[in-house]
This record gives C-alpha cells, structure tokens and sequence, in this order.
C-alpha cells in the first residue's frame, strides 16, 4: 500500500467510502476531525469533541459518533443536529470504532478516555430508526465491527483482549443468541483492530502494531495480508469506483520520538489495489 493522503492523524480511524458520492472519508479521533478527499482537493471538518465513526444518511448527510452523542452533519451546510446521547453519564468514555449494518442500523463502540481506565469500561450499541440500544458491555477497546455480505451476521472484537468474535443477526439486525469467538490472538503479539468484509465474505483486519492488514476466510482461516507503511494500522475500507481499492487509516498515538522518526508515514491514509471486491456501504435508516 501507498500513501494516498499526505495528512498524519494520531489516531487515525473510522475510515469509508461514501457510495453516493464516491469519496473517501475517515477521521482523526483525538484531532476531533473529519478528513475527507473530493477528487484531489483535501478537505477537513473540525469538530469541539472526539469524533471517531461515520454512516452516510443522504448524499450530504453523515451520521456521525461524537464522544458525547451521535449526531447529524450536513457536508454541505456543516450544520449539526443531536440525534441521541451516548453514555452522558460517563464523561470520561469516547466512542471509537463504528459500521452501518446491512439493516440500515449503526453500530457503535464506546471506551474509556485514559489507558489506565479502560478494562470493562466500554461497550457496543445500536442505532435503528431512533432507539439506541446497549448490546455487548464490558468491552475495553471496541474494534473490528463489520457484518457479512447477506447480513445474517455481525463481527466485533475487544482488541485488548485480543480476541474477535461472530453473532448471528435477526432480521432487524439485531443479535440472537450468544457471540462465538472467531479469531482469538491471545498470546501473540496480533491486537485486532478495525475491521471490514468484501464481497465473498471474507474478513480484512487492521491489526495495530502490525502494519497490515490480514484476510481470514468466513471459517476463520488466513488467508494473505497487505503491508501498510505504517506500524499501528487501524481500520481498512473498501472504496474507488470498482471498490478493489483497500484503504488503511494509521496512527501516530503510542509511538515514541525514534519509533515516529523511523515511520515518517506514520498516521498517513494509505492506500492499494486488491484482487477482490468490496461491498457499498449500506445508509443508515433513521
């Protein structure tokens, strides 16, 4: 993969492409900032909180995962309109990671600010036409949300319990019965990040620190994986006017002075082509 926007992002993540407009979006959370390419032109929105995840509503309007609320923002107008809070009373929580389902709901992950206070301080909710719901607490670092092609079903990881798991959807798209693990990296050095499907169904994972992005099979096998030029890949995307260009969001957070030196891509979107096809993402019905 290449260097597709020159921009570094701390933590960059929350990366899509935008179907209705063709463009790429993605979000430097601890900047409070959404980034977005029209063509060759950079574009940015700055926002007075962390901002983490988007789904597209209409052509210009995103739903958008604050760390206070979810929220409506006009691309054009750059108005905002509160569509529900999230986890008002746990100031010190943010969202992070975050996908529209095959439904028309968005999912979203919550975690707690500082490192030291995030064992079981998040969890990962539900929007669907104007309920909010608590789905899985206890969730240190929410990751990997993504469903697959039919629908049927839903991924989500804790990526400091290094493990992703797998959920069948009603369907409404909401869960039934109980989660299964479909990756456990416990006692390696993989920490699963973001996560997206394409269109046979196959899993593509950020995983941080490892400046990749990895391919598991629907069954769980690996498969291949694509080198970023950056060592903490967070979240990919599938996008271009085919979607066979898989984008990587990275992130300068936890990287020392020598390590940030050594990386100078470091933070940067990357970009590259790849033998497979994504899946548009759906809108979000409000």
């Amino acid at each position: 993969m290449q260097v597709f926007d020159p921009r570094a992002c701390e933590l960059g993540e929350g990366v899509f492409w935008h179907p209705a407009r063709r463009q790429i979006f993605w979000f430097d959370i601890l900047a409070g900032t959404l980034h977005s390419r029209d063509g060759e032109e950079p574009k940015s929105w700055r926002f007075p909180e962390y901002v983490s995840a988007a789904g597209w509503v209409t052509e210009n309007v995103l739903l958008i995962a604050g760390e206070r609320d979810l929220f409506l923002f006009d691309l054009e107008t750059e108005e905002i309109e509160t569509l529900v809070e999230l986890e008002a009373d746990k100031p010190r929580n943010r969202s992070n990671d975050g996908r529209a389902d095959r439904q028309g709901g968005f999912w979203i992950g919550t975690m707690a600010k500082h490192p030291a206070e995030r064992r079981g301080a998040g969890a990962i909710y539900r929007f669907h036409r104007g309920e909010l719901r608590l789905l899985f607490p206890g969730i240190s670092i929410p990751n990997a949300i993504c469903f697959t092609p039919d629908g049927r079903a839903a991924y989500f990881a804790d990526t400091m319990a290094q493990t992703v798991w797998k959920v069948a959807l009603d369907r409404d798209g909401w869960p039934q019965g109980e989660a299964a693990v479909f990756l456990d990296f416990t006692g390696t050095d993989i920490y699963p990040d973001g996560a997206v499907t394409d269109a046979q169904g196959n899993f593509w994972n950020a995983q941080w620190g490892q400046g990749r992005v990895a391919c598991y099979a629907p069954q769980g096998a690996f498969l291949s994986a694509v080198n970023v030029g950056a060592p903490h890949s967070s979240c990919p995307a599938f996008g271009g006017p085919e979607l066979t260009t898989l984008f990587c969001t990275t992130a300068l957070e936890e990287m020392s002075d020598a390590a940030r030196a050594a990386h100078p891509d470091a933070g940067k979107l990357f970009a590259g082509p790849v033998a497979t096809r994504g899946l548009p993402e759906p809108n979000v019905i409000l």
